[in-house]
């Protein structure tokens, strides 16, 4: 059955046949590229690719860290609320090199032998490195599949990179609460040491004192016996009570010689103590504490660079006003906290350089209390001489008083050994002050030091595992940018193929519909109505090519009924707008109207696809008439707005087209004389 349409270049008439066909080209087109280009990350199993994992593991506390064999695992078992969908091999050099030149495998991706070296190499001691993996693409893949699978380990890296880092991070700031634990014990052991040290101050002080009252004694006892070595009368009956209280002189001395003795005892003791608390000190406590402190500036550095990178991406942004005021913020924020986030660190840097000397002081503490013991002991061996001294004193009492006659001789000797009694306990006093002060000042610098490390203890921050987890990974990726699209087939994608498709089956219309009657010369209408008759069987086409391409959309992207339905209004639109273009194009040009029509596809698709396209090509393809159609698509299925605008430029572009038509009609109907002629 034909239809009353002329064909281009052709006296046969249009069959149904022919217009279905004009009619389905559009959406079969359009469902060929919607179908096979939306949503390809749903269907990453067709990409095959290897992993060739040459990692050695390290040996690390004597348990080997297989860090290659985690990231490989991580790759082909995906995250924990993303599974990996690519279809991954483990493979090796060989096989992976075989695959990429014959086709098995899409890309390759290899994890290097140092892998788990250089990812360790954080620990102290270690020179740090960064720990790279490789990719290959296979010189055959698609045109996305290389990055894609780029994309894919480039993420797995910055993930596992950024776990690495907060798991040191978080051992850091985890350190932060054992020492303030380590340090909250050592004070308390450092309070323990003071109270023990001011006791042992007060003993020492009233051994002085005892010693003092023993030398006035022996002095007065020297006077007595020179007294008693002139009168030699009442010699007898003194000489009795001198035995007796020189024996007990000398039990009272041996009482102060066993009370020295157990002072020597308890410095000893406490010597220990001390010994045993610097033994709880880690041993590479003051190089760890030094390593802190020599940190600090590299932090405070990193923090100043986190900041400023954060204020350069907010003055370049290039997003969305409310990604940018977003990042504004964040920029805000993060400087408005640096100031305090370095003096905090800071801080902690001082206290660690402060903390390096605990362990050089504790063992001076230590040895000045040994030396207080021995000195102690001496002190009671020489009380104890003195004690020998007074049982002597006694003993010649008693011959005194058994011998008369002997009693001047005795008495000479009582006051000479008197007299040296007086010498010992005098320079025993002064060894018992130096003892008391020594000990008092051990006492006092104790306090001090339990003073400073309570205030190193208050000033250390401390974190629960949970705060240390949460504070580790903030600070291992401090900066996240949300609102971005993952996929690759963007939403301007559907109104870039709908837009292209109808143009090219405007052009399809062309290439069968006849775009000036060939009677128009002949034709009674006016030109106006000639152009219209051209024109409307291509308008039908184009508007009914609009509403396939619109059904096609949306049946592959399910989209709400009121954004579709002012899609689908567009697409009509355009349809007719662009039967009208194609129509001038061929009308005035011929077959090179075709050519240009064609042209003009290939630029708009070439101009919307990235926006690295040069300035002068974009500002070309602004002035074409598929620029209005894409703007209102994309307008009417997204928020970017444009919808009136871009109506209302395919009306103009409809209405300047069947202008030109009509123009043209206008122009062959118009006869020459000389052609007149020689018709005639």
């Amino acid at each position: 059955m034909t239809l009353p349409v002329e064909r281009s270049r052709s006296r046969r008439p249009v069959t149904w046949l022919t217009l279905i066909g004009v009619l389905l080209l559009p959406a079969v087109i359009g469902g060929i590229l919607v179908g096979a280009l939306y949503k390809p990350t749903d269907r990453l199993e067709n990409i095959t690719a290897a992993i060739v994992n040459d990692d050695k593991a390290v040996e690390l506390n004597g348990q080997l860290v297989p860090l290659g064999r985690q990231l490989t695992g991580g790759l082909v078992k995906g995250a924990d609320d993303q599974p990996s969908n690519i279809d991954w091999v483990i493979s090796n050099d060989e096989d992976a090199a075989a695959g990429l030149e014959d086709g098995t495998y899409t890309a390759v991706v290899t994890i290097p032998e140092n892998f788990t070296a250089a990812s360790l190499s954080t620990r102290p001691g270690e020179t740090p490195e960064k720990a790279t993996i490789g990719v290959q693409t296979a010189p055959n893949a698609r045109v996305v599949d290389g990055a894609i699978t780029g994309a894919l380990a480039s993420t797995a890296s910055q993930v596992y990179g950024s776990t690495l880092s907060s798991q040191y991070l978080k051992n850091v700031f985890l350190g932060f609460t054992t020492l303030s634990d380590q340090l909250g014990s050592a004070a308390s052991g450092a309070h323990q040491l003071a109270d023990g040290a001011s006791q042992a101050s007060t003993g020492a002080a009233g051994l002085r004192d005892g010693l003092g009252q023993l030398s006035s004694g022996a002095s007065a006892l020297a006077d007595g016996a020179s007294k008693l070595a002139a009168g030699a009368g009442p010699l007898a009956s003194g000489a009795d009570q001198l035995s007796s209280g020189a024996g007990a002189l000398a039990g009272g001395t041996r009482s102060a010689a066993a009370g020295v003795t157990e002072l020597a005892d308890g410095n000893a003791r406490l010597a220990k103590q001390i010994n045993a608390l610097a033994a709880q000190i880690p041993p590479n406590f003051a190089q760890d504490a030094q390593q802190l402190s020599d940190a600090a500036p590299q932090i405070n550095t990193a923090l100043t660079d986190a900041a400023a990178a954060l204020q350069k991406a907010a003055d370049e942004c290039t997003g969305t006003p409310e990604q940018c005021a977003a990042l504004r913020t964040a920029s805000d924020n993060a400087n408005a906290a640096l100031p305090k986030a370095k003096e905090t660190v800071t801080q902690i840097g001082g206290l660690s350089a402060e903390a390096t000397k605990l362990p050089a002081g504790v063992s001076a503490i230590a040895e000045a209390n040994q030396k207080l013991a021995d000195g102690g002991y001496a002190a009671a061996k020489g009380i104890a001489t003195i004690a020998g001294g007074m049982d002597g004193i006694a003993g010649g009492a008693t011959k005194l008083a058994d011998g008369a006659r002997q009693f001047g001789t005795g008495a000479s000797a009582l006051a000479s050994g008197a007299e040296q009694v007086a010498s010992g306990a005098s320079d025993a006093k002064t060894g018992a002050g130096k003892l008391a002060d020594g000990v008092s000042q051990v006492a006092t610098g104790t306090t001090s030091l339990a003073d400073g490390l309570d205030t190193a203890v208050s000033k250390l921050p401390t974190y629960t595992d949970a705060q240390a987890t949460n504070l580790a990974d903030v600070v291992a990726d401090p900066v996240s940018a949300t609102g971005g699209s993952e996929s690759l087939f963007g939403g301007a994608a559907v109104p870039l193929l709908a837009m292209a498709v109808l143009w090219f089956g405007a052009l399809a219309s062309f290439v069968v519909f006849q775009a000036v009657s060939a009677r128009s010369l002949t034709s009674r209408r006016s030109s106006g109505l000639v152009a219209l008759r051209g024109f409307a069987p291509a308008a039908i086409v184009g508007a009914v090519q609009g509403l396939l391409v619109a059904s096609v959309v949306q049946v592959a992207s399910d989209y709400a009924w009121g954004d579709w339905a002012v899609f689908a209004m567009i697409c009509l639109l355009a349809g007719v707008a662009f039967a009208a273009v194609n129509q001038a194009l061929v009308a005035l040009l011929g077959g090179a109207g075709r050519w240009v029509s064609a042209i003009i596809g290939a630029f708009a698709l070439a101009t919307s696809i990235v926006s690295t396209v040069p300035p002068v090509l974009a500002a070309f393809a602004s002035l074409l008439p598929t620029s209005p159609a894409y703007t209102a698509m994309l307008g009417a299925l997204s928020a970017a707005g444009g919808v009136g605008a871009g109506a209302a430029g395919l009306v103009v572009w409809a209405v300047l087209s069947i202008l030109v038509t009509t123009l043209v009609v206008v122009r062959r109907r118009t006869v020459s004389a000389r052609a007149a002629a020689i018709a005639a």
